[in-house]
């Protein structure tokens, strides 16, 4: 991979929404590479280099679900925000729900941003391409070292 390679981990249970996410993303042509994983362990062992993760790569930025299984997109969020090592990496929550408390929760825990997701097939293509085109075509992303 270049040095302007960007790679986006993708936290999202739901096999169709990650599937519809890598599609949208194809579509840019921003060089990037999208991990995906299915929930909050595997998100964590992804981020630590756990296990079958050993040579993950450190992602640019994280994409992620608030309802996962086996450990919620809440708490991923509040263990990534504290640890030295990671709490740089900028997050968008991208999930289903719309609820206040969970808003208000997860930029309480240093969420860089909450969309909704659309359930409308075409506004989600939409609102995945916005998220890639912002925070890599637009912000400048802490170096992979910090």
């Amino acid at each position: 991979m270049n040095a302007d390679s960007i790679n986006i981990l993708l936290v999202e249970d739901n096999p169709a929404d990650a599937e519809l996410t890598r599609l949208a993303m194809e579509d840019i042509k921003m060089i990037n590479s999208l991990h995906v994983v299915s929930d909050g362990i595997q998100a964590m062992d992804f981020l630590c280099r756990r296990g079958a993760f050993e040579k993950a790569p450190r992602p640019d930025l994280i994409l992620l679900d608030l309802n996962l299984p086996r450990k919620d997109g809440r708490e991923v969020l509040a263990e990534i925000k504290v640890d030295e090592k990671l709490k740089t990496i900028p997050i968008v929550i991208l999930t289903s729900s719309s609820a206040e408390e969970d808003i208000l929760r997860t930029y309480k825990l240093h969420a860089n941003a909450y969309i909704t997701k659309p359930v409308d097939l075409d506004q989600f293509v939409r609102v995945v391409r916005s998220i890639e085109e912002f925070w890599i075509a637009i912000v400048k992303l802490p170096p992979k070292s910090a």
